[in-house]
C-alpha cells in the first residue's frame, strides 16, 4: 500500500485524525526505565502499543534518537510498529533539505534504512531537493509549508509574485511537484487561517498539523480549517502532552488516556 492508502485506511479504521509524535527525552522517563540501554525503545514501544488503535500515524523525530546514538533503537521501533500494528503509517520527522546525490542518500536513509512510510522534507532548495524522495513512488513526502513556530513568518509570510511564500510552496506541491501523488504539507495548528488557505489551494492533500497540546494550538479551529469534505485530510500531531501524561510505571496507560481525550476532542469538530 502507498502512504496515502495507509493513511486513508487508518483515518477510517481508527476513526482518528490524531498523530502521536515520538520525541523521547530520557530525562522525562519514569524511574524504572532510567539507565537502561534500551530505554528509548522500551519507552516509545510502550506508548505505541498503548495508543495504536487511537491514531492515524506515528511520527518519530530523528534528532531525539540520533543525539543519543540511538538510531538502532529507532530502526527497531519502526520495525516494531510495522510488525505489531501493520497499516499505521510512520512519518520520519527529519526535515531533510539538500540536492543531488546527498538528497538521494537521505531518501535511502529514510525509506531503506529506517523503513519509514513518509519523511518530512524542507523544500527551500526547490524541486530537485524533493525529487529524490519521489523516486520511491509509494512513500510519503511531507513538505514544510507554514510551520507552527513564531519565526516561521520571517520567510514563509513574505510576498512572492503576488502571494505568500507558504502559499507558493503549497501551489507548487499541488500543481507541479506531486508526481507520485504522495506529497503532503506541514501546516501549524497555531495558524488556522493559513491552514484554511493551504486547504483551499491543495484540495484533499494530506496535511500534517503540529502545534496542539503543549504548543497551544486550538483544536476546533484546526479541524474546521483543515478537514476535507470527507472530514479527513489531517494528521494532527501531539507529542509531549501524550508522551509525558504520566510519570510512573503506568506511563503508557496515562498516555492512552491522554490520546483518547485528544482524539475525542478532535472528532467533536469533524
Amino acid at each position: 500500500m502507498t502512504f496515502t492508502d495507509q493513511l486513508a485506511a487508518a483515518w477510517q479504521d481508527n476513526d482518528s485524525l490524531l498523530c502521536v509524535g515520538l520525541d523521547p527525552d530520557p530525562a522525562k522517563f519514569p524511574a524504572h526505565l532510567k539507565g537502561r540501554d534500551d530505554a528509548i525503545f522500551e519507552f516509545c514501544a510502550a506508548i505505541v502499543d498503548a495508543t495504536a488503535d487511537l491514531v492515524c500515524s506515528f511520527k518519530p523525530q530523528i534528532a531525539y534518537f540520533a543525539a543519543r546514538r540511538a538510531e538502532d533503537q529507532l530502526e527497531a521501533l519502526i520495525a516494531h510498529i510495522h510488525e505489531k500494528h501493520p497499516g499505521i503509517p510512520v512519518i520520519l520527522d527529519a526535515k531533510r533539505g539538500d540536492i543531488g546525490s546527498t538528497a538521494e542518500q537521505y531518501a535511502v536513509e529514510a525509506f531503506e534504512r529506517f523503513r519509514a512510510d513518509a519523511v518530512t522534507v524542507n523544500p527551500y532548495m526547490g524541486r530537485d531537493s524533493v525529487e529524490p524522495y519521489l523516486a520511491f513512488p509509494d512513500k510519503g513526502v511531507i513538505l514544510l509549508c507554514r510551520t507552527s513556530n513564531p519565526g516561521g513568518s520571517d520567510l514563509q509570510f513574505l510576498e512572492a509574485n503576488g502571494e505568500k511564500v507558504y502559499e507558493h510552496v503549497a501551489r507548487l506541491a499541488a500543481e507541479k511537484w506531486n508526481t507520485s501523488g504522495q506529497i503532503g504539507l506541514v501546516v501549524g495548528a497555531t495558524f488556522p487561517a493559513e491552514i484554511a488557505r493551504v486547504r483551499a489551494i491543495t484540495g484533499d492533500m494530506p496535511l500534517l498539523v503540529p502545534g496542539i497540546g503543549a504548543q497551544g494550538g486550538d483544536v476546533e479551529a484546526t479541524v474546521n480549517a483543515g478537514k476535507t469534505a470527507k472530514t479527513t485530510g489531517l494528521m494532527i500531531n501531539s507529542s509531549r502532552a501524550i508522551l509525558y501524561a504520566g510519570h510512573g510505571e503506568d506511563f503508557a496507560d496515562a498516555a492512552r488516556r491522554a490520546a483518547e481525550r485528544t482524539r475525542a476532542e478532535i472528532n467533536l469538530y469533524r
